[in-house]
């Protein structure tokens, strides 16, 4: 039995024990591990951020809750820190032509928005402002995939003369949809609604498409608002979709 050893202060000290050089390496090997973990770690969360942090649409503002298809629908920012984009929206260099960058203006007078102001017009619609319609202008295809939540879909084929849409469906939905009057063939656009359009980005010319016809058929540029973005920067903020 090893024998106690007394200090100047009449303490005891126990004995030191050795400790064996294997434990010593796993000890340091299990350090490494650790240390390693938690630069991965750092690397990458953003300065400050953690696993599972609130992610608002604004700082004061966390969702909106509008009307799609006559039920309440919330539109919210998926809430996972580590969440990507989705697939579908995830190709940098699809061909051009047809898929080609649209520019910043479309056409003079209508309105370039952002995230923001879709939220906005959604909301304004879903509460009962009739003045305003959101207007989905993408094939069924890809409305299949997820629209925004409110929006209604008129793809740009129905408003294309050249894809065989005849003047008879083009005016029963320029009524229907855009509350536009027709008197003796001649379009009335007195109460118009602003109609908010988007596609899939700022790579796809299908809104594009229907707001040129619109234009065409002479509605006033001051009621379309272009949502460049489209589901493109809608998918890259996280923001919820709904089923059409």
């Amino acid at each position: 039995m090893a024998a106690i050893a007394w200090n100047s202060v009449g303490t005891h000290q126990l004995p030191a024990v050795p400790i064996p050089q294997t434990d010593r390496r796993e000890n340091l090997k299990n350090l490494k591990i650790i240390t390693s973990a938690m630069l991965g770690l750092a690397l990458v969360l953003p300065m400050g951020a953690q696993a599972g942090d609130p992610v608002g649409i604004t700082p004061d503002l966390m969702s909106v809750t509008v009307n799609h298809n006559g039920a309440a629908t919330e539109i919210i920012r998926n809430q996972d820190n580590a969440n990507t984009v989705n697939p579908a929206f995830g190709k940098t260099s699809r061909k051009c032509p047809p898929f080609c960058i649209q520019p910043a203006v479309l056409a003079p007078g209508v309105e370039t928005i952002a995230e923001r102001e879709m939220i906005h017009y959604a909301k304004m619609m879903s509460d009962g402002d009739s003045s305003i319609v959101v207007v989905d202008s993408r094939t069924p295809n890809w409305v299949a995939k997820g629209t925004i939540p409110s929006a209604i879909n008129v793809p740009w084929t129905k408003l294309n003369p050249a894809k065989g849409a005849t003047p008879i469906e083009i005016a029963e939905i320029m009524q229907e949809v855009f509350n536009v009057k027709e008197s003796e063939g001649l379009f009335d656009f007195t109460d118009a609604k602003t109609a908010v359009m988007f596609c899939n980005g700022m790579w796809c010319g299908q809104s594009p498409n229907n707001i040129k016809n619109l234009l065409k058929f002479g509605y006033p540029s001051h009621k379309i608002k272009w949502y460049r973005g489209g589901m493109q920067d809608w998918e890259i903020l996280g923001l919820s979709t709904a089923k059409p």
